[in-house]
């Protein structure tokens, strides 16, 4: 234990570093956004969510010099990091600078650095106080795991490097920010129950579902138009008014990816099938055009 976090808190993180770090860091978040390949997977995730920045920020706290240095690097490191981030998406988004409207949230969260890491400095007192500071973060860290889990669940491998990230950084939090063994201990017993909970809770929820509505090119749905997946396995179809088009969609609920066909029952007895590749986040049946709309 006390090698990890001699080598978690022994970092000299000067200015300089610290800039150098938060351009890499968005640099390489950057271009896991880009790069079609990472899609659905973990290398893409530290650009949606916090686990990894998390990381980020303790690591920061652990090796400031005091709480205003704390408060100051994390605030400009994620200043910069961020930022970078959607300028290098921008030439690649059909969102072109528009991209930036989703820096807002994350520009908040940019300002609570500063009394996050100011407050977050008070871990190095190695008090009980230190609890009441480390274990949001853990929790934070922990609905992450939550979110990401019931995607390893129904779509293995999918996210399981980012699964494993949580567990391995709660478990390097806990030994590594005291050098208490009481409070060591209590952070692990902490740590350890809220990942079972988090697991009990995802193996009874099942896998991550996607949830969309589409039409069908050249047929017109009715209230009691008859919609299903020819095997099931992959989700469910139903038909739906949707109030602003003023007409009927199918709304699909996909819990698998692979190919099937969409059956359509038709008023007049007339059934027509149409194939369709279910993917994690989106889909494709086989015509072309189809109207759609998430």
């Amino acid at each position: 234990m006390n090698k990890i976090r001699k080598i978690f808190t022994s970092i000299n993180m000067t200015w300089p570093r610290l800039i150098i770090f938060a351009i890499l860091a968005g640099i390489y978040t950057a271009v896991m956004m880009i790069i079609p390949i990472t899609k659905d997977t973990s290398f893409r995730d530290l650009g949606t969510t916090f686990e990894v920045w998390i990381f980020f920020g303790i690591l920061i706290i652990m090796n400031s010099k005091s709480a205003k240095d704390s408060a100051l690097k994390c605030f400009i490191f994620f200043l910069i990091s961020q930022p970078i981030i959607y300028l290098l998406q921008v030439p690649f988004s059909w969102q072109g600078w528009r991209l930036f409207g989703y820096y807002k949230y994350w520009f908040i969260w940019t300002l609570l650095c500063l009394p996050m890491g100011y407050i977050g400095y008070y871990l190095k007192d190695n008090k009980w106080y230190g609890l009441l500071i480390l274990t949001p973060m853990i929790m934070f860290t922990v609905f992450e795991f939550l979110y990401y889990i019931g995607d390893v669940i129904g779509y293995f491998p999918n996210h399981l490097l980012t699964c494993i990230f949580c567990v391995v950084a709660c478990i390097v939090y806990s030994i590594s920010c005291f050098e208490n063994k009481k409070l060591i201990l209590i952070e692990l017993t902490i740590t350890i129950l809220l990942f079972l909970a988090a697991s009990i809770i995802s193996f009874n929820k099942g896998a991550n579902t996607y949830e969309t509505l589409f039409f069908i090119q050249g047929v017109t749905l009715k209230e009691d138009t008859k919609v299903y997946l020819k095997d099931s396995k992959y989700g469910t179809l139903k038909v739906e008014y949707v109030d602003n088009l003023e007409e009927y969609a199918i709304k699909a609920n996909f819990t698998d990816i692979g190919e099937t066909e969409i059956v359509v029952e038709l008023e007049d007895g007339e059934v027509k099938t149409y194939p369709i590749d279910v993917k994690r986040t989106s889909y494709e049946i086989k015509y072309d055009n189809p109207r759609e709309m998430e």
